[in-house]
């Protein structure tokens, strides 16, 4: 959540940072600015709403030259969205100017001793308290930005990514960052700064990601110095090659990044188990598994930490490592592990799933399990995030680029990484045969081209979808493996349409939620043939007797459903753990199509963020 975008050089500013803001959009916002300065002038434009709206008003009433500007969206957490408590923000002086992505914890005392010195304040944000403080530091420590930054930040409590620079030191950015990512782009003569990288991918592949507590001083003509906030020790920037592309981050044809990104799964999923699942030898290689196999095999306990989709995905994994390598497994919401004083031991292994690498929370979550001593392993798309850093070890799921808030090919690669991990610990464990394991990596090899088959309803569901857009409400339902799937499918309508829908086991319907059923209720019921069929079959007949509207998402040639519902969908036949990787398809279309039908924005749902970078 928020967006950050700087750039210095000689290149004129506001066409980068304006179309780096854009490339941003997917992180989630209400308002934006930019600010520019030209040697002379510092021009400034910021407004509630999106980055069109931005544009429009920039071109309309301010100057868009200067070769040094920063730009931001911002998430409201301090103060509404509105015009005032956008980003940038001023000094007192108006000589400094910051954007900053993330939360200053101690802000409010911070902001009643900058009053009793004299300080005012425009708006209710922790960020022009952040900018003030700098401001004073400078005055009363008479030093530079740089160093005036440090010793700020070593008087805040929170989290931030920040960039400032001052009018009278016009070559001259400053960058900072503790607990929300932010990068660094190394050009010919020029300097990038970013929440991630697809803002400057076509200038330079060249970048640097900071860690926490690092700093770093952006000089024209000079190389990067990157510092140490805590105690002031030079570091060695690390230069890595990006291995983003252009086109990845672009619709390609298609008129919503989450329909492409639904249609992207086949190769996403086969990108993920590419090298590491090798079926002609029966052999799945993992180096992040198997250079710490003792800690897994040893383990009392997996403990499984995430939030949202990635919490569906370690449901899911809950029963996979439990049915097959028959290792006790927890699935903890990341948001509340840290606070409930969980009991955790050496002999745990801790699963952290982020599909960002930056959520807050799961970060929270990971370093609780490192001070009790237990083995962190982690599962992200994004390499070099900070979970990829602060876990013992790791896989990442190659999906590429997810830029629609609401995830589809995160959910379908994570479960692929988390099956592959279950079939090699079942495997060591020796809990499935030699034959039941030859034919597990055989069906998942499949799994690609029979997601690709299921994708080929898009056009019937699209009539489904048709049908129900004007549901007030929904209920879906699943059993076993697909109990997850009803979750995942309910927070993608909810997410995008903002239509109210819950998820629940089949059985536990008539423990509540089968009061809710009459003509005007739709309920999606995931009935696959493999696993619990004959009792899924059964909760379809309580809502029919109750004239529920029931859409049943089935196995190919399915006939009992048929019979019961007023539609279905049909996907590929598979074996049962490997189902949620197909029935998850229809649900996202599904969602996707009441949304776009709705005329909702699909790829920016309101109040949403992508990466949800505080607590």
């Amino acid at each position: 959540m928020c967006g950050i975008v700087g750039y210095i050089g000689r290149r004129e500013a506001y066409p980068i940072v304006l179309k780096g803001l854009k490339r941003l959009e997917y992180r989630g916002y209400d308002s934006a600015g930019i600010a520019l300065y030209d040697g002379k002038d510092l021009n400034m434009c910021k407004t509630k709403g999106k980055v069109a709206d931005l544009e429009t008003l920039f071109n309309k009433n301010t100057s868009t030259s200067g070769t040094l500007g920063i730009g931001h969206t911002r998430w409201a957490t301090h103060g509404v969205p509105n015009d005032v408590n956008s980003h940038p923000h001023y000094s007192n002086s108006g000589n400094l100017v910051i954007i900053h992505n993330g939360i200053i914890e101690n802000y409010d005392s911070l902001k009643k001793e900058l009053i009793k010195r004299g300080y005012t304040f425009q708006s209710d944000t922790d960020t022009e308290v952040l900018i003030n403080l700098i401001e004073d530091v400078m005055t009363n420590e008479k030093v530079k930005l740089g160093k005036a930054v440090q010793i700020a930040l070593n008087q805040v409590v929170g989290a931030y990514a920040i960039a400032v620079f001052d009018k009278t030191r016009p070559n001259e950015i400053v960058v900072a960052k503790l607990g929300s990512p932010l990068a660094i782009g190394i050009g010919d003569g020029e300097f990038f700064v970013a929440s991630d990288a697809s803002p400057f991918i076509e200038f330079t592949d060249n970048a640097i990601y900071l860690e926490d507590e690092e700093m770093a001083i952006l000089r024209l003509d000079k190389d990067i110095k990157i510092r140490k906030i805590a105690d002031d020790s030079l570091v060695n920037p690390y230069i890595q090659k990006l291995q983003l592309n252009l086109e990845q981050i672009e619709k390609g044809g298609f008129d919503h990044f989450m329909l492409k990104e639904i249609y992207e799964q086949p190769l996403a999923i086969k990108d993920t188990y590419r090298g590491r699942l090798l079926v002609d030898d029966a052999i799945i290689k993992m180096v992040g598994v198997e250079d710490n196999m003792k800690r897994f095999l040893n383990a009392d306990r997996i403990i499984i930490v995430a939030c949202g989709t990635s919490w569906h995905a370690g449901l899911v994994a809950e029963y996979i490592f439990e049915d097959l390598a028959r290792i006790p497994v927890e699935v903890e919401y990341a948001s509340e592990f840290r606070y409930r004083n969980p009991v955790i031991t050496e002999k745990d292994v801790v699963i952290a799933i982020s599909q960002s690498g930056e959520t807050a929370d799961t970060l929270a979550a990971i370093k609780l399990a490192k001070s009790k001593g237990a083995f962190v392993f982690g599962v992200c798309n994004v390499v070099g995030s900070t979970i990829a850093r602060e876990t013992h070890a790791g896989a990442y799921t190659h999906a590429g680029p997810e830029i629609g808030v609401a995830s589809t090919k995160a959910f379908t690669t994570q479960i692929t990484i988390l099956t592959l991990i279950a079939l090699r610990l079942a495997r060591a464990n020796g809990t499935m045969s030699s034959s039941d394991y030859r034919r597990q990596l055989q069906e998942l090899e499949l799994i690609p081209e029979k997601v690709a088959e299921a994708l080929k309803a898009d056009k019937h569901i699209q009539a489904i979808a048709e049908t129900y857009k004007d549901s007030r409400n929904m209920l879906y339902l699943g059993r076993g493996y697909n109990f997850p799937v009803a979750l995942e499918g309910a927070l993608k309508l909810k997410e995008i349409s903002y239509i109210h829908a819950e998820g629940y086991p089949a059985a536990e319907m008539k423990h509540g939620p089968i009061a809710l059923i009459d003509e005007n209720m739709p309920v999606i019921v995931i009935a696959t043939k493999k696993g619990h069929y004959e009792k899924v079959v059964s909760n379809i007949q309580e809502i029919k007797a109750r004239k529920g509207k029931i859409i049943g998402i089935v196995t190919q040639g399915d006939v009992s459903v048929r019979e019961l519902a007023d539609h279905v969908i049909e996907v590929p036949e598979t074996l049962e753990n490997l189902s949620p990787l197909l029935t998850t398809i229809p649900l996202q279309l599904l969602s996707y199509h009441i949304a776009v039908l709705l005329g909702k924005n699909v790829d920016q749902p309101r109040n949403l963020a992508k990466s949800v970078t505080v607590e």
